[in-house]
């Protein structure tokens, strides 16, 4: 726990947390609805790279979590708001160019409530999480001009195309039977 930080101060700080924890599962539902639906759509190398996304937004979500913890928290559970379903594939890289570009935003708003409560663990946290967000924005936006501007010639090159991600499946179950978890 930080010594400098006052008990409003590290009430601000867990409510900055907390909030980007909030979007952190929003995005990681959003994504996984939207990669089983663009999957569905027959455009599997598009799908992947949502899924990849998502999983990276789980592991912001819990560093957030632990940092919360960390700090003598607890770590919400609500979404920042509702699952938008049923996108068509333009739909998809707009909402999702603009989600990231809104929480790049907000997160460096909420660097900056760290920073003046005097907790810089968090906000270097923001700041590494924020650098990635900007990668995930970069691809969905490259993504939607390649969409808008070579119209149905780029999704007919992606169409039918895997949407394997190579990731080894991991998890309580597969570690436990490959020996690998400690514990009762």
């Amino acid at each position: 726990m930080a010594k400098n930080m006052t008990g409003d101060g590290k009430a601000k700080v867990l409510e900055a947390l907390n909030k980007a924890r909030s979007m952190e599962l929003f995005a990681i539902h959003q994504y996984m609805n939207q990669h089983y639906n663009v999957d569905n759509m027959d455009y599997g190398e598009l799908a992947a790279q949502v899924k990849l996304i998502a999983i990276d937004e789980m592991r912001h979500a819990e560093q957030f979590a632990d940092r919360i913890e960390d700090l003598g928290g607890e770590p919400t559970s609500e979404l920042a708001a509702a699952v938008v379903k049923g996108q068509d594939i333009g739909a998809v890289f707009v909402f999702n160019a603009n989600l990231e570009d809104d929480t790049i935003a907000t997160y460096n708003q909420l660097l900056h409530v760290c920073r003046e409560n005097g907790d810089s663990t968090s906000m270097k946290l923001f700041e590494s999480i924020i650098d990635e967000e900007q990668e995930h924005f970069t691809y969905f936006d490259n993504i939607k001009e390649h969409i808008q501007n070579l119209n149905g010639a780029y999704l007919a090159k992606i169409a039918g195309t895997p949407s394997s991600t190579g990731l080894q499946p991991q998890g309580f179950v597969i570690r436990k039977a490959a020996g690998t978890t400690t514990g009762a």
